[in-house]
């Protein structure tokens, strides 16, 4: 894919001069030799069903447990969130884990609330409430509910019992005073359940709203579930974080996991939403409440212009799961999936192209878990199950560099278009160290997996490619929920100098899912009310705007400096992205060779006071990305200390 430049300059060469003994970095960037171009799907998400990645911070239900997965005591809910190595719960007051405890509380006697199971409306048993019939108001409520004044939320509650038990009072609260509430009255209550609608507007900000369900009358009063949202969600997903989901520009999501998949049935996410089974989540704490299906997933796909990434069960699950799902997602409406799809209100096959199949499945942790010899053979049967139902769907075959991966593309080669690998990385002490784990464990893999093209016989005339599938920074406490680690500026460096490492294997890799995008060790953090990018976030978000196409050569030396560059598709615009993990400015003369620059150009800088420096919901950003004008590329530009930097030129 090279192109001949016309016109002909002086030799690149980016000059830094560190200050110290180790004297001048000599780097020569070449517009004549040009690599592979870079995959769209490098820029891919991941997002599973694991603590406030999609309930308590992509989904926009505000109530916990809203289908009484866990009986209702009166005992006060363990709100907080877990804080490692003491047994306890610490943290923001959004919960993904109740300690086998409620989050709903009694209002009246402990002991008029019981748990019927004959009839229950959802899962195993349901709330009822007996009710005093002396106007002592009597029912649950549930508290630490974010609200913003001024603001509409809307949801919906489904009630059976005594007819005297009306006329039944829902409220939203947000302060103590006697007004500081909207009601709804429901004033007929069936034998049968029947579902209401409700609506409130807060007239108040605060973080301890409260929703409170509360009859006066007689007899018996069960509470089958409750909904509650925002009233600006689209399609059941917060607006807020959809805004920045959006910005991303992601062309790719994988879902819905990771070790979930693996205990996962997909079926229990299909039909009405209050209908659906409550289940503990399978692979990670809290339930797993079924809201979030494939009917949502796809929605969100379509809502922010992705395609989806469909990981199908290989541990607990098999090939005729596995081939009923790819038929209810992809098959004609005439199947019998395709009309169990249409029952559930699509007519129209989705035509998702992108299918893992499986998740880590070389691990003992994996649920399912089983020997090499035998997954190869389960996998290839689950591949073989639903290419008779869609032949043109593109696998993703679990890989792990070593044995396993080897094994797999030896034995599955026929199998799979892609291989999965997953690498994350820790803390390191230094800056530098810090940030350079990224490009060597992304290079390892790929020297690996050129390796194994030179030595498996099966592999030839096979282009498969690597999917990272899961890759990122792993380390720090859990600030926002279940493995919701705070990102640092030292960890948007390392993303930056990871995604050049793509762009030098650009041969290699063909997609990469950033794990996670929401909360657990993701791109984007929320509270109950506000999201904001983590420095990864404005990263990736930067280069998937801004950086080219076409990689072309940089060589010299350059350490302690990561430099990477291309073309735009056209060959008419050259970025240049360098990361400075250093306390100190680098001086780059900037030269060209085999392009000439028309001009001015632009830059983009990332940086922050100092190594720590952090982005956190509803607080100023102590990282963001400043745009500005540059001179023409002649003579010395500086890149500053602790810094991503994109350069954009116009070339001719």
């Amino acid at each position: 894919m090279k192109k001949a430049l016309t016109c002909t300059t002086v030799g690149l060469s980016l000059l830094a001069r560190r200050g110290n003994a180790a004297g001048e970095m000599q780097v020569t960037i070449d517009l004549t030799k040009t690599a592979e171009p870079i995959s769209r799907y490098i820029y891919g998400q991941f997002i599973e069903h694991l603590g406030r990645c999609i309930y308590g911070g992509m989904w926009a239900e505000m109530l916990e447990d809203r289908k009484f997965y866990y009986p209702v005591t009166g005992e006060a809910p363990a709100w907080d969130m877990y804080k490692p190595g003491t047994g306890s719960w610490k943290g923001d007051g959004h919960p993904y884990e109740l300690l086998m405890r409620s989050p709903w509380m009694v209002i009246g006697d402990k002991t008029t609330i019981s748990m019927v199971t004959d009839d229950a409306y959802v899962g195993d048993h349901t709330p009822r409430i007996s009710l005093a019939g002396n106007d002592k108001p009597r029912g649950l409520f549930q508290e630490r509910l974010g609200l913003v004044e001024g603001k509409e939320y809307t949801g919906r509650i489904v009630l059976a019992g005594s007819s005297q038990a009306a006329p039944v009072e829902v409220s939203l609260v947000w302060g103590g005073g006697a007004n500081d509430r909207d009601t709804v009255i429901i004033d007929e209550i069936q034998a049968n359940y029947t579902k209401t609608s409700i609506s409130f507007t807060a007239n108040q900000s605060t973080d301890n709203g409260r929703l409170e369900i509360v009859s006066r009358g007689k007899g018996h009063l069960e509470v089958g579930t409750v909904s509650l949202m925002p009233a600006d969600n689209l399609f059941g997903w917060r607006s807020d974080t959809v805004a920045l989901v959006k910005e991303l520009d992601a062309p790719v999501y994988r879902w819905p996991g990771g070790n979930f998949v693996s205990g996962y049935d997909w079926k229990d996410g299909l039909g009405d939403p209050d209908r659906r089974p409550p289940r503990k989540n399978p692979a990670w704490k809290g339930i797993e409440h079924n809201d979030v299906g494939l009917h949502e997933f796809l929605a969100l796909c379509r809502e922010i212009n992705t395609e989806a990434f469909i990981a199908v069960n290989t541990g607990l699950g098999g090939a005729e799961a596995a081939a009923e799902e790819i038929e209810y997602v992809n098959g004609a409406p005439e199947t019998r999936m395709g009309k169990l799809r249409a029952k559930n209100g699509r007519s129209e096959p989705w035509g998702v192209k992108w299918w893992a199949i499986g998740n880590e499945m070389y691990g003992k942790w994996q649920l399912g878990h089983i020997p090499l010899e035998d997954y190869v053979k389960k996998h290839n049967k689950v591949v073989d199950a639903m290419r008779k139902v869609d032949p043109s769907f593109k696998p993703i075959a679990v890989g792990a560099k070593g044995r396993w991966s080897e094994h797999m593309l030896t034995t599955c080669s026929d199998h799979m278009d892609l291989i999965s690998e997953h690498i994350y990385w820790q803390d390191r002490d230094n800056v530098v160290s810090h940030v350079n784990q990224a490009v060597s464990k992304i290079r390892e893999i790929a020297a690996a997996h050129r390796g194994y093209r030179q030595k498996i016989k099966s592999l030839t005339g096979k282009d498969i490619k690597i999917a990272l599938d899961e890759w990122n920074y792993w380390y720090g406490p859990n600030e926002y929920g279940e493995l919701g680690t705070r990102y640092f500026l030292q960890d948007g460096l390392g993303i930056a100098v990871g995604l050049h490492e793509f762009f030098r294997n650009s041969d290699m890799y063909f997609m990469a899912n950033y794990a996670q995008t929401v909360n657990v060790i993701g791109a984007i953090k929320t509270t109950k009310t506000q999201a904001e990018f983590e420095t990864t976030g404005l990263v990736l978000k930067l280069y998937r705007e801004r950086f080219g196409e076409i990689p072309v050569q940089v060589s010299g030396k350059n350490s302690p400096l990561d430099i990477s560059a291309a073309l735009s598709s056209d060959h008419k615009v050259l970025t240049v992205g360098i990361v400075n993990p250093t306390g100190r400015d680098q001086a780059l003369p900037l030269k060209l060779n085999g392009g000439t620059i028309t001009g001015a150009g632009q830059k983009w800088t990332l940086t922050g006071a100092n190594r720590w420096s952090h982005n956190a919901p509803g607080k100023i950003r102590q990282v963001d990305i400043v745009t500005a004008d540059v001179p023409e590329a002649t003579g010395s530009i500086n890149v500053v200390p602790l810094s991503v930097t994109l350069y954009e030129y116009m070339l001719r």
